[in-house]
């Protein structure tokens, strides 16, 4: 098996840190800093993205045998993980499957239930940028822009363009993400014993608040905590607030 490609910053107790959909662990690296002076923190690009490795397979099931894999190999135990979107199911199926290896749980703005697909024009952007590759940065903007019209989320995708011989490329595996893209709007059936904070967008409808009563049921410990003036990225709209709730729940200054 392939081992994920990650980032890791600062000694102690392991912190894995997992991107959401279409992301990468650079986008994680302002806060993983500040958690450095505490954790031994891992920054982790998941499979299909960053700078991990492709393949056709991609299912939460995977992903959590990868994230086992990256411990093994790293001789990790007793884990602190914090994902957010994609990456906060794939961390309740983590603790679900590997619940001796997980000490404590966050989850930033995802519910375990069902989503309705909402990246397509997303993901025909990135399939348009993947078939023909832009000359430039600024061609592959104005070409997204036809899919994706607010600036803010175009410059969170153009950050997964590198340069190549023959143009630009993209780090994510756009085709398998497209054609996959149902395996990550399932529902989970996660159940975790441990301690646990969900963390929600106040101007986002990721978790709603007719959503708690199930996320009990299924994380029995769990903290529900609301991230003010902050949508679905909430670690990036408020990270003053973000890092000051994810210290508490951690027990840290």
């Amino acid at each position: 098996m392939s081992l994920l490609h990650s980032q890791i910053l600062g000694v102690g107790k392991p912190l894995l840190v997992l991107h959401g959909f279409l992301g990468m662990s650079d986008n994680w690296r302002t806060m993983g800093k500040k958690w450095a002076a505490h954790f031994e923190v891992h920054l982790i690009d998941l499979r299909n993205h960053g700078r991990s490795f492709h393949s056709d397979a991609f299912s939460y099931a995977d992903m959590a045998a990868d994230l086992a894999a990256y411990c093994d190999h790293h001789q990790l135990h007793q884990v602190i993980v914090l994902g957010h979107s994609m990456g906060g199911k794939l961390a309740m199926h983590y603790a679900t499957s590997n619940p001796e290896q997980v000490e404590k749980l966050m989850v930033a703005d995802i519910a375990p239930k069902a989503y309705p697909p909402h990246h397509n024009h997303i993901l025909e952007g990135l399939m348009d940028l993947h078939t023909h590759r832009p000359e430039s940065r600024g061609d592959a903007d104005q070409r997204l822009s036809q899919f994706v019209t607010d600036q803010g989320t175009r410059l969170f995708l153009l950050k997964n363009l590198y340069r190549t011989p023959d143009g630009f490329a993209l780090r994510v595996n756009a085709p398998v993400l497209q054609s996959q893209v149902g395996q990550v709007m399932m529902a989970s059936d996660a159940n975790y014993h441990g301690p646990t904070l969900f963390l929600a967008g106040e101007k986002s409808d990721y978790i709603l608040l007719q959503d708690h009563a199930q996320i009990a049921l299924q994380f029995p410990q769990a903290i529900v905590k609301t991230i003010p003036k902050a949508g679905h990225w909430l670690h990036a709209e408020n990270p003053i607030a973000f890092a000051a709730e994810v210290a508490d729940f951690l027990g840290i200054d």
